[in-house]
């Protein structure tokens, strides 16, 4: 038999079951990415001057920049679309439509907004003189701040949704 149609007791394949929870951990790990800079980054960064803040928020932005982050962060859109693909036979299943929820909620809410919302807020920091900052940088802060508590929870969300799914999965619902 091959293993990529062996079904679980409960008619879903290895294959099928592996995608889902490739795109679980990926929305895992970006969940809590996005949740320790919100609640440990952020609060860190309230505290210090605007100089201070400007140039380490440049080095974070610049920093973030490489390979095991991006492979997450556009993971978790792609490893779900792939899930999706490799579960169109569960179609009729509530795990199913778990999936594809969690798959739209990050894509919409992380990837999309990300592109939206906080990189342009990241060039606009990035660009500033940290001797001369501008009169906006402190709402500047706090505006991304709100953004990537928004990552938080849509992140959140879709790895709910896909542990979820599991739950379902075994419950045979």
């Amino acid at each position: 038999m091959d293993m990529t149609t062996m079904k679980s007791n409960h008619g879903f394949t290895l294959m099928e079951n592996t995608s889902l929870a490739i795109a679980t951990i990926a929305f895992g790990i970006m969940a809590g990415f996005f949740w320790t800079y919100s609640f440990n980054v952020n609060y860190a960064m309230q505290q210090v001057d605007g100089a201070t803040y400007a140039q380490v928020q440049s080095l974070f932005n610049q920093n973030v920049r490489h390979s095991m982050f991006f492979i997450f962060f556009f993971g978790g859109g792609a490893f779900s679309v792939i899930a999706i693909l490799f579960n169109l036979k569960q179609r009729r299943s509530v795990s199913f439509w778990m999936l594809v929820l969690a798959s739209v909620i990050y894509i919409v809410g992380v990837i999309i907004y990300t592109k939206q919302v906080n990189l342009p807020l990241n060039y606009y920091t990035e660009s500033w003189n940290i001797t001369n900052l501008p009169n906006d940088w402190e709402a500047t802060r706090d505006s991304w701040n709100s953004a990537n508590l928004l990552r938080v929870v849509t992140s959140f969300i879709a790895f709910l949704m896909c542990v979820a799914a599991f739950v379902v999965r075994s419950s045979r619902l």
